[in-house]
């Protein structure tokens, strides 16, 4: 059985400006983060520091600094967000900001088993939006498109 969808709201426009990111990924790299970078801080704590297998002061460092560069990481797939206003929108993915007007935005599509919701913009080229990824919350990814595809309607190319 799945879950019921959101509906689109009566007048997406309404509710803009509109953030739109990935919670519960972001809630669960971010944990897992921090649990690494613990992890690795207790493990260099409590390593041996003398005798005859001793660890110095920067091996233990290294140890440490491994957590909090893994944790970095993990941050940086968290952080793709899409926000739209009335003039447009800014998609935000891994390493890459992208801000588009409305009339760019030709069509929003989110087929089955694709990862996350692409954009066809005018001048022939795609855009990712990595926000929106229905393998984690599929319910929430596909309303989220739905409320996309129904601003780039309304304020985009389609608009009188």
């Amino acid at each position: 059985m799945t879950a019921p969808v959101d509906p689109v709201p009566a007048d997406p426009v309404a509710a803009l400006p509109l953030t739109i990111r990935p919670t519960v990924t972001r809630v669960a790299l971010m944990s897992i983060g921090a649990a690494v970078f613990a992890v690795l801080t207790l493990i260099a704590a409590l390593l041996p520091a003398g005798g005859a297998v001793s660890w110095s002061l920067g091996e233990r460092a290294a140890v440490a600094a491994s957590g909090l560069l893994a944790w970095g990481v993990l941050a940086l797939l968290s952080r793709p967000k899409v926000t739209a206003d009335r003039e447009g929108l800014t998609v935000i993915n891994l390493t890459t900001t992208r801000r588009l007007a409305w009339p760019e935005v030709v069509r929003v599509t989110l087929r089955p088993g694709d990862p996350w919701v692409t954009l066809d913009l005018a001048d022939g080229t795609v855009q990712p939006v990595m926000a929106i990824q229905p393998g984690v919350a599929r319910s929430r990814a596909l309303a989220d498109a739905r409320t996309l595809r129904s601003l780039a309607e309304t304020l985009g190319t389609k608009a009188p």
